[in-house]
């Protein structure tokens, strides 16, 4: 079950928040007043979601996200945005917190919290368990399915961007380049393609002073236009991801925008040629109602080191050098900060490891047993080698670090045994068309 946790005094947010989640039993719902207990609930228990209100009052909510911006190695999933205006919402935006989904007025939330969290139900996957991905298989495929609010769409950006961004497939810059290429392409296919919104009608709009979004909601009421859906397909691979974004309108010019260059006299469509230099491949279809593109997925990034373990060196390996042998007495943790490293077991190559498999050594570490492989750097490498002295002193002085491996090992555990049942059944299906061929032979003679 995911959880959410919500710091919150308003009734509004709180009953809000408790009437959703008794439609997705998913999650549960976890309500907090102070600051300090909020703090305690998120480090021990790991929320996917945070729901921090800035209407109340007596929470500190810079606080809230200092504590989780100490160590964001540790924390994951999400945070949502709750605020009084406008006015207040702007500012939070303006600070682009890397943690934050989505930023909503009290009005926005009460009105919209249910459908956000009807995506986050369907798309958990996104909700982003450190480490797992490659275990997970490394290939991933699906696709959105949105209308034309812009708050669904922004909420399905930061989404997609934060979770590609804590799966260390890409950088900070790259994540804002992202996100800057899918707002502006998912903009032009609400605004040109499902609404029919020429560009000199956007443009006579912003010249009488005219909100955007306010052109935008009411062409959306239209009953001509109202049923309209935009579809985001992604296919994240290791090396790369690519996106196709296919909207319901009649298409557009798109040719006269591709090549358009920055003028001082211009109030919009420079976006498609900014965001070519963004991302590769960007290409529409003659009819101008889908685009694709592709984007260079980080190979071997570097991990952002715990907080716990900063106080330690990183110890650098060059190619071929032995980190450790098999059967050795030692039960230091290694924490891979850069490289792949190879995994030999009886002078057999077993698997590889990469800064997704976070650590080397953890079973006899954990077992205070004899080594059970030999790791061996490949290309030049990087990492933090932990004393398990020391660990443990830091485990009792952050004992939530604790929690947060057990889980993961735990889940690690899990997948292995999924993959170990599903490698038997298959198994045992060979093993029954090899039977049925012995008997048909036999039948034969």
């Amino acid at each position: 079950m995911k959880k959410i946790v919500t710091a919150s005094t308003n009734p509004i947010v709180t009953k809000t928040i408790t009437n959703a989640c008794k439609n997705f039993s998913a999650f549960s719902c976890n309500l907090f007043g102070d600051t300090d207990s909020i703090i305690s609930f998120i480090n021990y228990e790991l929320p996917d979601i945070k729901v921090i209100d800035y209407t109340s009052a007596t929470i500190d909510c810079g606080k809230i996200l200092e504590s989780i911006h100490e160590d964001t190695w540790l924390h994951y999933g999400g945070v949502i945005s709750v605020c009084k205006d406008r006015d207040q919402a702007r500012q939070l935006e303006e600070l682009k917190d890397d943690n934050v989904l989505s930023i909503l007025t009290i009005e926005e939330f009460a009105q919209n919290f249910t459908r956000l969290l009807r995506i986050i139900d369907q798309n958990q996957q996104f909700l982003y368990a450190r480490g797992m991905q490659d275990i997970i298989g490394g290939r991933e495929e699906g696709s959105f399915v949105c209308g034309n609010d812009p708050l669904d769409i922004r909420f399905y950006i930061n989404f997609l961007a934060s979770y590609l961004y804590n799966t260390n497939r890409i950088s900070h810059e790259g994540r804002m380049n992202l996100q800057m290429t899918l707002t502006e392409l998912l903009t032009n296919a609400v605004e040109h393609g499902n609404l029919g919104i020429t560009y000199q009608e956007k443009t006579d709009w912003i010249m009488k002073g005219g909100n955007v979004m306010e052109l935008i909601r009411t062409r959306a009421q239209d009953p001509k236009y109202a049923g309209r859906k935009i579809k985001i397909n992604y296919s994240i691979h290791n090396k790369a991801s690519a996106f196709r974004i296919t909207d319901s309108g009649d298409g557009f010019d798109w040719r006269k925008m591709m090549d358009r260059r920055a003028a001082s006299d211009e109030t919009h469509g420079r976006g498609i040629s900014l965001s070519r230099s963004f991302v590769k491949n960007l290409c529409y279809n003659e009819k101008g109602n889908q685009v694709t593109f592709q984007i260079d997925n980080l190979s071997n990034a570097t991990n952002s080191v715990p907080a716990i373990m900063k106080t330690f060196d990183i110890l650098e390996y060059k190619d071929k050098q032995i980190v450790f042998k098999q059967d050795e007495m030692s039960n230091d943790l290694f924490f891979i900060v850069e490289g792949r490293f190879a995994v030999y077991v009886n002078l057999k190559l077993n698997s590889v490891l990469t800064t997704s498999d976070m650590f080397i050594g953890e079973m006899a570490f954990l077992l205070n047993d004899r080594r059970t492989a030999t790791i061996m750097a490949i290309g030049n490498c990087k990492l933090i080698k932990v004393p398990k002295t020391a660990f443990l002193s830091l485990i009792r002085k952050n004992p939530h670090y604790g929690i947060f491996l057990s889980k993961m090992l735990a889940q690690r555990l899990a997948l292995q045994s999924q993959n170990a049942y599903v490698i038997q059944e298959k198994l045992d299906a060979l093993q029954s068309v090899l039977q049925n061929t012995v008997l048909d032979k036999k039948k034969n003679f």
